[in-house]
């Protein structure tokens, strides 16, 4: 999977846009919750934002403000919506009473990296996606990019893994939703706490474990408080999409609009692609630092994917009892992930 999965039609847009553009620059307000440094802004967001002044020969510019500088992850959403900011970050799992179906990506599906689930999700909540008609826009929104992060693991903070068994009664961090129904599965208890807030939770005794991506124990420097992780299981994802409001969209010129679309295609693309290529660094650098990285026997990795399997039509089957589509939602990305290419 590489940024070939994604056209961007760069050279046209860049020539459009330098042949019609006004003087004078284009400021956009631009937020979310990482830290400064955090793989994902730096190759998501800051990807982006490089690639539309590129795009743009300067005259679009972004004031950037990460690190929940405008507000908590939770609030990226009606901070967009109301034009605090012109482009959020938004993540399903923590606003999931607004955007349940959205976190189908985070089911624990048939996927094995990033790009494999991005590319599926993508193609359902671009603009003209299943997703994008019966939640996006309905919540007045439409996606810019994404990024579908690699399968989650499990981090013990003293437990040793050992089998299945060993994650009964743990307190696990999870980002609600999809994941809840997994952790529930195997008899752990979930706790919803978002990223930014783990390193005191662990600290305090509030967690046992993590549901985390690999790539994420360093960013947010818990590796110190960990003890063992599984390693090639999957507990499902995390869906990370910046969005700008219909109503900013619709007052920006066609020019920028066009700006827009294509780098947002060419940094899904970029995104997915680098995060998979740092995950076999960052748990070699995680296991320098003390953690131990645990393959379970083969038993109980069949057992965890039998457990694992259901989760998706249990998640459907929910939404369709609150009369939404999480069954054609649910298939349209299954559909995606085996048509792959």
């Amino acid at each position: 999977m590489t940024t070939r999965l994604f056209k961007t039609g760069a050279i046209a847009g860049a020539a459009l846009w330098l042949s019609i553009l006004p003087g004078q620059a284009e400021t956009l307000r631009m937020g979310d919750s990482f830290p400064v440094g955090h793989y994902i802004s730096e190759n998501l967001a800051k990807f982006f934002m490089d690639d539309v002044k590129d795009r743009s020969g300067g005259e679009i510019d972004f004031e950037y403000f990460p690190a929940q500088q405008m507000g908590k992850a939770k609030d990226m959403l009606q901070l967009t919506q109301s034009g605090v900011l012109d482009i959020g970050y938004v993540a399903p799992s923590y606003i999931s009473d607004k955007l349940p179906l959205s976190a189908v990506a985070e089911l624990p599906e048939a996927f094995s990296s990033a790009c494999e689930g991005t590319k599926a999700f993508w193609k359902l909540v671009k603009p003209g996606g299943l997703l994008d008609e019966v939640e996006i826009a309905p919540n007045g929104m439409r996606v810019l990019m994404v990024l579908v992060l690699p399968p989650y693991q499990i981090f013990t903070k003293d437990r040793d893994i050992t089998g299945l068994d060993s994650f009964k009664g743990l307190k696990l961090r999870t980002t609600g939703g999809a994941k809840e129904i997994a952790t529930q599965r195997i008899e752990a208890v979930p706790v919803q706490i978002p990223a930014p807030e783990v390193r005191d939770s662990l600290s305090r005794g509030t967690l046992d474990a993590l549901l985390f991506p690999v790539s994420s124990i360093l960013p947010y420097d818990v590796q110190s408080y960990l003890h063992q992780a599984t390693t090639n299981q999957n507990f499902g994802s995390f869906v990370i999409a910046y969005m700008i409001s219909k109503q900013k969209w619709d007052s920006l010129s066609p020019e920028t609009q066009q700006v827009l679309t294509e780098s947002g295609e060419a940094a899904t693309a970029h995104s997915c692609a680098d995060t998979d290529a740092l995950e076999d660094k960052d748990r070699q650098t995680i296991t320098e630092a003390g953690v131990e990285f645990v393959t379970l026997p083969d038993a109980d990795s069949e057992k965890i994917k039998t457990l694992m399997a259901g989760v998706g039509d249990e998640w459907a089957e929910e939404l369709e009892g609150r009369g939404k589509p999480g069954r054609a939602v649910l298939d349209g990305f299954r559909a995606n992930l085996k048509a792959g290419d």
